[in-house]
């Protein structure tokens, strides 16, 4: 029975391996990936990579694209989380942050308020990096901060923490404005 091929186990590790490569948000089985079109482009890019020979300049320029994509999201989640936490939000943050294909929109007459607030943080905010195509995802933890009655206070935090500069001028941690 050890050496049969109905061993249930023997494809364990490659499936795990399989699983962490379409991972597209690098948080371990998440369902939500190729959900939302952001997350449509990542897979593309990823299994156009995976056609390529690994040791080919377009391999390695897809690759690098697909690390620095994946790392301005871990950037932009980690400047909402910081600012669910100056909020008081420190237990809740990541639930804020947790969006799966089964979420859904609080109330739907809360979806304009949302969209509105969303695209107010982009373009009067820096949360999201100037390149950045606004995510359905954070549409539905504005939902929540509205049901919460947060979502103006949080644009206010954010407002002052990440400031809007004009497009020459970077922003380090020493400029930014001290925490609420």
């Amino acid at each position: 029975p050890l050496c049969s091929n109905n061993n249930p186990y023997a494809s364990f590790g490659a499936t795990l391996a399989r699983d962490e490569e379409q991972n597209l948000w690098s948080t371990p089985h998440d369902v939500t990936h190729t959900e939302a079109d952001d997350d449509r482009v990542l897979y593309n890019m990823i299994v156009v990579r995976n056609q390529l020979d690994k040791d080919s300049e377009e391999w390695q320029k897809l690759n690098y694209d697909i690390y620095t994509l994946r790392q301005t999201r871990k950037e932009v989640r980690s400047r909402w989380k910081h600012i669910l936490e100056d909020l008081g939000f420190q237990k809740e943050a990541d639930s804020l942050l947790s969006v799966t294909k089964l979420s859904i929109i609080s109330d739907s007459q809360n979806m304009g308020k949302a969209r509105d607030i969303l695209l107010k943080l982009s373009e009067e905010t820096n949360i999201f990096p100037t390149s950045w195509e606004l995510s359905e995802r954070y549409l539905f933890v504005v939902d929540r901060l509205i049901a919460l009655d947060a979502a103006d206070e949080f644009f206010k935090v954010a407002s002052m923490v990440y400031p809007k500069r004009p497009s020459g001028e970077r922003v380090d941690d020493s400029q930014k404005a001290p925490q609420c």
